[in-house]
């Protein structure tokens, strides 16, 4: 759903999801079937992923060289001020509360998409 919120509003081009992290990896990697993709100018990440959590995905990819650039919005249910704490010490770039119901929910990701896609400066982003 929020692919398709961003997709709609904001970034109509090139907006891809994926099914865990251990995918989303792939993905940034651009391994297997994901070999042609081009690299994403925002990463939003939920803590529970399947696979490999989000704070794990976090870490690699703050980890690497070629990814750290890349802002990542962990989008997540949980408001626990550990969770909140953790992603920014290990290099999130911004934390969103994922609201339970959907009016909310669309509302937030857009606003997601508004600050990173029209507003904020992104190192290797040229489209401003």
């Amino acid at each position: 759903m929020t692919a398709e919120i961003l997709s709609g509003n904001v970034c109509p081009n090139h907006v891809h999801s994926v099914a865990d992290g251990v995918e989303a990896m792939a993905f940034l990697h651009r391994q297997g079937k994901y070999a042609g993709a081009l690299p994403p100018h925002l990463i939003m990440l939920d803590l529970n992923m399947p696979r490999k959590d989000g704070l794990t995905v976090l870490v690699e990819v703050k980890s690497d060289i070629e990814l750290r650039k890349i802002p990542v919005v962990i989008f997540s249910a949980s408001l626990a001020g550990a969770d909140i704490a953790r992603s920014y010490d290990l290099g999130a770039n911004s934390y969103v509360g994922k609201p339970g119901e959907l009016k909310g929910f669309v509302a937030a990701v857009t606003a997601i998409g508004d600050f990173w896609f029209g507003i904020s400066s992104v190192a290797g982003r040229e489209d401003h």
